[in-house]
């Protein structure tokens, strides 16, 4: 996640004043009619919109996250978490009769085994076709067989790099999720039943008896 105080070269308390001279200093060689990255300035500009918008910068500064300002990987594991946290809102158990937070993390790390699982398939598969490859003698003319093969290997390449970008944030939203500590409701304990006077009488009897 981009840190706009970083960017900007100022402290978290810093003023709304503070923060426009910060920028203006900045732009003066991060434009690029001055030499300046293109990428960068845009950055900058990003990060000074934010912290003069009160309600974005609170909820960075609770969160550490912003839409503007965050890389695909902690975007997509966002998104799991809102999706999980969808999950906790809509499970009709009490609060305190379970942990959302033990659920979110256990589901998290499932699609990460998941993931994990389908990547090892798709590499197989991949190997599999270019072993294949290895032994089709190229067709004179037109090789329609080896180019769907290739083809073939090519979409899979493509999988599996999608797989890994879904594992990476998988495990960054099991990050965000480090720290938090839900208090659960103590269990009851179940009252021992009162013993009954017949129950009592054959005590004291069985007692007798034995002395």
């Amino acid at each position: 996640m981009t840190d706009p105080y970083e960017i900007l070269g100022i402290g978290r308390d810093a003023s709304e004043e503070q923060i426009k001279t910060a920028y203006r200093k900045r732009a003066k060689t991060a434009h690029p009619d001055s030499g300046g990255d293109v990428d960068a300035f845009g950055r900058l500009q990003k990060a000074y919109e934010l912290l003069l918008d009160p309600v974005r910068r609170k909820l960075f500064d609770d969160t550490g996250y912003d839409v503007e300002l965050t890389d695909a990987v902690d975007l997509q594991a966002l998104v799991a978490i809102e999706k999980l946290i969808t999950d906790m809102v809509l499970d009709e158990r009490e609060p305190g009769t379970f942990d959302p937070v033990a659920h979110m993390r256990a589901s998290l790390l499932d699609e990460i085994r998941k993931a994990n699982f389908s990547k090892s398939e798709l590499e197989r598969h991949s190997d599999r076709i270019r072993l294949h490859l290895d032994r089709l003698g190229k067709r004179p003319g037109k090789d329609v067989v080896g180019h769907m093969l290739r083809a073939r290997i090519k979409a899979i390449a493509t999988a599996i790099s999608e797989t890994e970008a879904k594992i990476d944030a998988t495990e960054r939203a099991c990050d965000m999720l480090d720290g938090y500590l839900y208090v659960m409701d103590t269990p009851m304990l179940e009252e021992e039943e009162p013993t009954s006077d017949v129950e009592w009488d054959d005590a004291i009897e069985a007692r007798s008896a034995a002395q």
